[in-house]
């Protein structure tokens, strides 16, 4: 059994999409039998509207306590059992993945070896303004590192937008921290490899003005600095030294004209402040805090 958990919060239009994206997808007959699809949203109005909108048995509901994401998955964990052979699929109710993503996840699991598996973020941002060249810039380094991780079968963190492990492995995880670092690390301490496949896109529309940027990549930092306590012995993809090992000779080179190069060198001013803040917050107690939350 492949289970689909699509968290959102009050945005039945884009979930609708992202439902209907998972629906579409170029599988065999016999793989579309054997999937259900469960949004977990905080919002009736949310249900209401997919129940108005699709007719698939497959589509189910899940009333979100709204104790945040994180408390959520790990109800749903255990609600939904399996063994090895069954997985979990994990992604948003913002974001929709490319016709073949559940075709190249199965394809990934048939080595057993396999526990998890992550896909590849692909901003949907306009490129000719600031913001959405920011994230195509940062996409591009992200898939740049998780392939050579992959490739030398080392560990790395996952994407959130659209990551898969195989059930059983765990059951639960710790709530105060990113799942989906947490999560392919726990699997990756059962001796499962973490595996990226680029084939299996997912499409995000990222924050278009500072203020929402800011927020959004201040709690991420926050998320994955908490690692640092829980598991020191971690190894960290996702920080701010390993953005300057990996990203700057790759961010140097990315730009195509003057204009671009210019908002490459804000985009590093920027970084600068929100890991600063970050940290603040963090020295201050400030914790992470889930999202949805």
């Amino acid at each position: 059994m492949i289970d689909i958990i699509i968290t959102s919060y009050n945005e039945p239009k884009s979930t609708l999409k992202a439902v209907k994206a998972f629906l579409d997808q170029d599988i065999e007959e016999s793989i579309k039998k054997d999937f259900r699809i469960i949004v977990c949203d905080p919002f009736p109005e949310v249900r209401d509207f997919l129940k108005k909108n699709i007719k698939d048995r497959r589509v189910g509901f899940f009333l979100d306590p709204g104790e945040g994401k994180s408390y959520a998955l790990n109800l749903l964990m255990e609600k939904l059992p399996g063994n090895e052979k069954d997985i979990f699929i994990f992604t948003d109710g913002d974001v929709h993945v490319s016709n073949k993503s559940i075709r190249e996840i199965l394809k990934a699991f048939q080595n057993p070896e396999i526990g998890c598996v992550t896909g590849k973020p692909v901003s949907i941002n306009e490129k000719n303004n600031k913001f959405g060249y920011w994230s195509h810039l940062l996409f591009s380094g992200i898939d740049k590192v998780r392939k050579k991780l992959s490739e030398e079968e080392k560990f790395f963190e996952c994407t959130g937008y659209l990551f898969s492990i195989r059930k059983s492995i765990i059951n639960n995880f710790p709530i105060d921290v990113s799942e989906d670092s947490v999560i392919p690390y726990l699997i990756w301490k059962k001796e499962y490899k973490v595996k990226y496949i680029p084939e299996a896109e997912v499409y995000i529309n990222n924050p278009d003005n500072l203020e929402d940027w800011e927020r959004q990549k201040i709690r991420n930092i926050k998320g994955h600095e908490n690692l640092s306590k829980l598991f020191p012995e971690m190894p960290r993809t996702k920080s701010f030294w390993n953005e300057v090992k990996y990203g700057l000779f790759h961010s140097l080179f990315y730009p195509r004209n003057l204009k671009e190069f210019y908002w490459t060198l804000q985009l590093y001013n920027a970084r600068s402040k929100i890991y600063k803040k970050a940290f603040r917050d963090i020295k201050k107690e400030k914790f992470y805090e889930d999202e949805f939350r």
